[in-house]
């Protein structure tokens, strides 16, 4: 697999464009974000979509906010607005990271809206967009919510205070989160050798790494 297929694999095709073409093999994970999720009911009490906050390392902010900005101020909204469309839009073909399912099922989603970046004093930037469910779907059957890369490429982490939040929800709906488990000894093994060599650790890797909300109603 060449360099420039991985990066697309990790689905931030505005990095592989920074990239110098000399750029070493990549490591996984290569990319870091701290995710906020908020979980959006509609009417009839049922979940309508999703509303992300990604907020990036500092690595990829720096990319990010190359060049933007005036007299050392962080890029303003408008500036970041073609790279929130950029990112959004690529973020097409990988399902925008997000997985929504009850038991076998897998719901799909339509398309991004209200999405922006903004740039915090320390220049670190945050991706918001809204992901509506193509259709509502009830939560009285448990439906489970995860954000990952199944490549490993982008390591995606829960925000430590209130990582997971329920907009308009019914009273009794709930959430529970639950952190991956450590991965056992071979899985490390495969991670740490796809450091050095900068092949990907395998196909749906990022989902042992991956923590997940389970969403229910009375």
């Amino acid at each position: 697999m060449t360099d420039k297929r991985k990066v697309l694999t990790g689905a931030w095709l505005l990095l592989a464009a920074m990239l110098p073409p000399s750029a070493p093999a990549l490591a996984h994970p290569h990319v870091w974000v701290t995710a906020k999720e908020q979980i959006l009911f509609g009417p009839g009490g049922k979940i309508v979509g999703f509303r992300h906050a990604w907020t990036f390392d500092e690595m990829y902010s720096a990319f990010a906010t190359q060049g933007l900005g005036k007299d050392g101020k962080p890029p303003t909204r408008e500036e970041l607005a073609p790279l929130a469309k950029t990112n959004v839009e690529s973020l097409k073909e990988f399902q925008y990271f997000t997985v929504a399912k009850a038991g076998p099922h897998y719901y799909e989603f339509g398309p991004p809206q209200d999405y922006e970046l903004t740039a915090d004093a320390k220049k670190i930037v945050t991706l918001r967009f809204t992901l509506p469910l193509k259709e509502p779907v009830s939560a009285k059957k448990p439906l489970i919510f995860m954000v990952y890369d199944p490549t490993y490429f982008v390591d995606f982490e829960l925000a430590e205070d209130d990582p997971v939040t329920l907009k308009n929800a019914p009273a009794g709906c709930s959430v529970t989160n639950m952190r991956p488990d450590p991965l056992d000894e071979p899985d490390t093994k495969k991670l740490s050798e796809s450091f050095f060599s900068g092949l990907s650790p395998g196909a749906d890797f990022g989902i042992k790494l991956a923590p997940r909300s389970i969403v229910a109603c009375p």
